[in-house]
């Protein structure tokens, strides 16, 4: 184990760091499946966005696709051009509301138990799609929730590593890994959109992420920074401008709207993170992922019945 002031680089960093997958891989397999986004540009600029906000916060900073967009996108079929341009219309949004504190007017307005309600809520909103998911897979989801009891406190044995490595397993033995051919070096390529694409997402998705945004990803975030860090407090102007600065330059790049999330910040430190170098530890993990991987199409991946599990679906969109 390496300490280095605010960052600790561990296994239960790296569980940590693993807390938001949930959230994560699935939006990521439909954009990449569905819409058609590179997963090189979308995995390196999400590596980015989690190491620089891991240097700058020196705390865990979930980075999570903005889930309104990520839906509206994925259900109407955007193309990649429409998934940046919207990208880029909240990073307009962000920035503004940060540099303005206009966030900071909505935060001082909004009730603690408003927040504490979008908590709640939003704890329910995934453990019923996750119910749903483990239908007819019981004993797995079962043997899963155990050992996250079990493991979840090991300094040795992190329940998420644990977790990741019986999945990889899994899918060892069911032959989802057998084709993979050798890694190549692909690198993310610029990305651009039309006024008029930038227009349309943000009428047709932009407007109802941005309720959601203010108030899980920033004072839903910032309230919950202060509960496990309250030596380390980050201010709702703060995520805002961050959130400004990723999406106006990561869509160039082919990056996918970004955002924080209480949710996000609440699994991490479950699994373990408490320090930045959980979102250090991410961020290398995605870039890795995205700059090295087999080379091919997506057609494959589009047309297969058997990739229908959330890590064989995102395995199979980043090797194709």
């Amino acid at each position: 184990m390496v300490k280095i002031k605010s960052f600790e680089f561990s296994l239960r960093e790296l569980a940590g760091s693993m807390g938001d997958f949930g959230t994560l891989f699935p939006l990521a397999v439909g954009y990449i499946a569905v819409c058609g986004l590179d997963p090189c540009g979308l995995l390196v600029m999400m590596g980015i966005a989690n190491i620089v906000t891991g240097i700058v916060y020196r705390l865990p900073m979930p980075i999570e696709p903005m889930k309104v967009l990520a839906v509206v996108a994925i259900a109407a079929h955007w193309t990649p051009s429409m998934v940046y341009a919207s990208g880029f219309a909240m990073g307009v949004v962000w920035l503004l509301f940060g540099l303005t504190n206009v966030i900071g007017f909505i935060a001082k307005n909004t009730p603690l138990s408003v927040v504490r309600g979008i908590q709640i809520a939003l704890g329910v909103l995934l453990a019923v799609p996750a119910v749903t998911m483990i239908q007819g897979s019981w004993a797995l989801g079962i043997i899963s929730i155990l050992l996250i009891i079990l493991f979840r406190d090991s300094r040795w044995a992190p329940a998420a590593v644990v977790l990741m490595l019986m999945g990889l397993v899994i899918m060892y033995f069911r032959g989802d890994l057998a084709g993979l051919g050798g890694l190549g070096l692909t690198l993310p390529m610029p990305m651009l959109f039309s006024a008029k694409d930038i227009f349309t997402t943000f009428v047709d998705g932009g407007l109802a992420q941005i309720p959601l945004t203010a108030t899980n990803a920033v004072i839903a975030t910032a309230a919950l920074i202060s509960q496990y860090f309250p030596d380390k407090p980050v201010t709702e102007r703060k995520l805002a401008i961050n959130m400004g600065v990723m999406n106006l330059a990561f869509p160039f790049f082919g990056g996918m709207p970004l955002c924080h999330g209480c949710g996000g910040l609440a699994g991490q430190y479950y699994f373990g993170a408490r320090t930045g170098g959980a979102n250090i530890i991410e961020g290398v993990i995605e870039i890795c992922l995205g700059l090295l991987r087999p080379p091919g199409s997506y057609s494959s991946f589009r047309a297969s019945p058997r990739r229908s599990s959330a890590p064989c679906c995102f395995w199979w969109a980043w090797s194709s």
